[in-house]
């Protein structure tokens, strides 16, 4: 049997703030499934909303693109957002942060199409250059595969949800 597509988009401001809900519950998934994306185990729904609020905040206030991939009943499976406020000496840069897909979700391809998709928006956007880190192994496969190219890893550079140490691995890739 094969599944629907996911929907991308992007969501603006008040779109994203009425979501928070939706969102907390994907980013709590995720943590409590082990992704190391800022948060510790376990995530409170309170703490994991007021995130999104801030996310929210972000983009209608012009710094931050945020991307969903959905289900067709409008479920969210992933997200991903693009940091477009950077320092004065780095206006052409873009970081790509929480890209999540739902581990009831995952393999389908979403997290490449939720690449894809940043990438676009950021040029769009006037951004020349991506850069990323991440506690995944599989995360790093994808985004070899994606074409970004890794720069190195630094051991012990943050906490599992379950507090153990990790290494991250630092990737950028041009967009021109």
């Amino acid at each position: 049997m094969t599944r629907p597509p996911a929907a991308l988009r992007r969501l603006g401001a008040a779109e994203a703030a009425a979501r928070s809900g939706d969102l907390a519950a994907l980013l709590i998934a995720c943590v409590e499934g082990g992704a190391s994306v800022s948060f510790m185990a376990p995530l409170a729904r309170a703490r994991a909303e007021a995130f999104w609020g801030e996310v929210a905040a972000g983009v209608g206030r012009g710094e931050r693109l945020l991307l969903v991939a959905e289900d067709p009943a409008g479920g969210l499976l992933g997200t991903v957002q693009v940091v477009l406020a950077q320092p004065e000496n780095q206006p052409h840069r873009g970081d790509l942060a929480k890209m999540l897909v739902h581990p009831a979700a995952r393999r389908r391809g979403l997290g490449a199409a939720l690449m894809r998709a940043a990438e676009a928006a950021a040029r769009a956007a006037g951004k020349t250059l991506l850069v990323l880190d991440t506690a995944s192994l599989e995360a790093e496969r994808l985004y070899a595969r994606e074409g970004w190219i890794r720069v190195g890893r630094v051991p012990d550079y943050a906490l599992l949800p379950d507090g153990r140490p990790c290494g991250t691995t630092f990737f950028y890739k041009p967009l021109a």
